[in-house]
């Protein structure tokens, strides 16, 4: 029986049971309206952190808080009933310790209502993947490029050029695999290597700028829907070209204020005539 077939909301287990059987869709969501729209067509929808570019214009994902993410989580909910939903946990939020990692997990989920949290990091962060999911809180993990350590790598390029940057991103798929995340985000790395991790890991593998061979997909959803144009990198699709329609609504609507045609009539709530 298909996944889509069921009532209830699809859980992590859901999406892990997948590998092999169909791709996995997966987009980002941060808003209600949008998850309303997203929710019939993906397995899991991302509260990505990518939020504080997308949506707050932040230079990078590091200035992304806690409370950000929990408000926006809360929204997506409101607005989903049937896919996963996972939600990033923001720099600074786990890296200090298993326990801190901990505490902002289940404070996520708690305030939320989603199915998992989602953290970046390789071996260094397999124990507290582990601590994290043998005390109750499925983990979606991401290794190669990862966007909350753009001040130590010095920018955002893919990954896998040298022996040197395969061998961690390996090392990082199986100690995370190995720790228990329920899926494993793949960044920014060179098709051949993404192709041979989702090879060799039990956890279904979810690209974004890596390999079409992955167990699943994930995009910005304003990348798809063609509304963020600050950067287009390599590879994003923009399956809409919205931009220049809501620009054009924009421009109409304030020729309308400015030349008194809105509001009309219609659009006006009148005093009604009394009755004889």
């Amino acid at each position: 029986m298909s996944v889509h077939a069921t009532k209830r909301r699809l859980a992590p287990a859901d999406i892990q049971a997948l590998k092999g059987e169909r791709p996995i869709v997966s987009l980002t969501a941060y808003t209600t309206p949008i998850a309303k729209l997203l929710d019939p067509h993906v397995d899991f929808m991302l509260v990505g952190d990518s939020l504080g570019m997308v949506l707050y214009g932040l230079e990078s994902t590091v200035g992304v808080t806690m409370d950000m993410m929990i408000a926006h989580g809360q929204a997506v909910m409101r607005g989903s009933n049937r896919a996963c939903v996972v939600v990033d946990m923001p720099f600074g939020a786990y890296q200090e310790s298993k326990e801190l990692a901990f505490r902002s997990a289940a404070r996520i989920l708690k305030e939320t209502g989603c199915s998992a949290v989602k953290l970046e990091g390789g071996a260094e962060m397999a124990e507290t993947v582990a601590f994290l999911t043998s005390r109750g809180i499925p983990v979606l993990g991401h290794v190669g490029l990862m966007p909350q350590l753009i001040n130590t790598t010095g920018g955002y390029r893919s990954l896998g050029r040298s022996e040197k940057e395969v061998e961690k991103i390996r090392r990082d798929a199986k100690a995370i695999d190995d720790a228990g995340a329920f899926a494993i985000v793949i960044e920014g790395t060179v098709e051949p290597v993404a192709r041979e991790i989702t090879g060799q890991v039990r956890a279904p593998t979810i690209g974004i700028g890596a390999s079409p061979a992955c167990d699943g997909q994930v995009l910005v959803v304003d990348d798809v829907l063609g509304v963020f144009t600050d950067f287009k990198p390599r590879f994003v699709k923009h399956f809409a070209n919205l931009a220049p329609l809501m620009s054009e609504a924009f421009a109409a609507y304030a020729q309308e204020v400015r030349d008194r045609s809105f509001p009309g009539p219609e659009h006006t709530f009148q005093v009604k005539k009394p009755t004889a």
